[in-house]
């Protein structure tokens, strides 16, 4: 088996090689900004992984691979927009660089070249994974909404947000892992065991990700923490808070919540004492504990070597154990 570090190695080099026309410019230069933008690369380093895991042709899944990127990208250039988000990466977000018309016009492309690059699988793959891409694609979209809807609901419940992080983060983690099982041309069976640790491990991510947020030591994590407090997002964390504070406290918060005259470090020390003394983080690792043992367990029902199942354990401890 190729290990990550090759795997991600042939990933860049195909992005590398994918030609953007050159006219006209204001549609496709933001494209070759977004995806020189760097990142983990983890949805098609996963992909290549999955089908190296049954045995399969690295190079026939590459297009599979790289359709996910681009999607993955497609869709953070939209989300950005949404989130009126100035930097992504590092850099200025498109909309922020050009402006939003060029960022959902751009975006757009990007969608329908992903579908282009996923037609150069092997044409025996194609209608399943046709059937895969576009599955994840419009459970992304669906995350997305009720992520929202969200927004301006003050009784979303715990089931609800995991449902959601389910939709917008773990589908497209499962989707990949299907569509590299399904071109190594692993049963059915196994696709989906393997597609359901990637769901578990995409929803154990997000809630480690709304944990870092809030608890993060922002010189190691190289970002700042905050935003989502900041923004009154609807986190595993708050949404707990709001849910298990007694009526005194989820009166302070909700007031501090509203309160536009605080500034936002005031505000966060404020919120995270709170979540401190309501045990909120412990909480919220006990629950990405919970989906983090349920991905190791789906991994752990595939009828392969040990030796095989080993990199999907070591990929999953790197995405949960970041730095705190």
């Amino acid at each position: 088996m190729h290990d990550r570090q090759a795997l991600n190695a042939m990933v860049e080099q195909a992005l590398q090689h994918l030609k953007w026309p050159s006219k006209p410019e204001g549609l496709y230069a933001p494209i070759a900004y977004t995806l020189e933008g760097g990142g983990k690369r983890i949805r098609p380093v996963i992909l290549l992984m999955a089908c190296d895991m049954f045995g399969g042709d690295l190079n026939a899944a590459l297009p599979a691979a790289i359709a996910t990127e681009v999607f993955h990208n497609f869709t953070l250039l939209h989300d950005d927009i949404m989130d009126n988000a100035p930097t992504r990466r590092g850099k200025p977000t498109v909309h922020t660089r050009w402006n939003s018309n060029t960022a959902i016009l751009s975006g757009d492309a990007m969608l329908i070249c992903a579908y282009r690059i996923l037609m150069q699988s092997p044409i025996v793959s194609l209608p399943a994974l046709a059937e895969t891409f576009n599955r994840l694609a419009i459970e992304v979209c669906e995350g997305q909404q009720y992520d929202m809807d969200f927004e301006t609901r003050n009784d979303v419940s715990a089931e609800e947000y995991l449902n959601m992080i389910g939709l917008k983060t773990g589908a497209l983690i499962a989707g990949a892992l299907r569509m590299g099982a399904i071109l190594a041309g692993a049963s059915n069976t196994d696709a989906e065991t393997l597609a359901e640790f990637g769901m578990n491990l995409g929803i154990a991510f997000q809630l480690q990700d709304d944990l870092l947020d809030t608890y993060g030591d922002p010189s190691r994590l190289g970002k700042a923490v905050g935003g989502d407090i900041a923004c009154n997002k609807k986190t595993y964390l708050l949404i707990n808070a709001l849910t298990l504070a007694p009526t005194g406290t989820r009166k302070e918060l909700t007031l501090i919540m509203a309160d536009r005259r605080i500034d936002a470090a005031e505000k966060f020390t404020r919120v995270r004492a709170l979540y401190d003394k309501l045990g909120i983080r412990e909480l919220t690792e006990q629950k990405a504990s919970e989906y983090f043992d349920r991905a190791l367990a789906a991994l752990d029902r595939l009828p392969l070597d040990n030796t095989r199942k080993e990199p999907f354990k070591e990929l999953a401890h790197s995405l949960i154990d970041r730095q705190k």
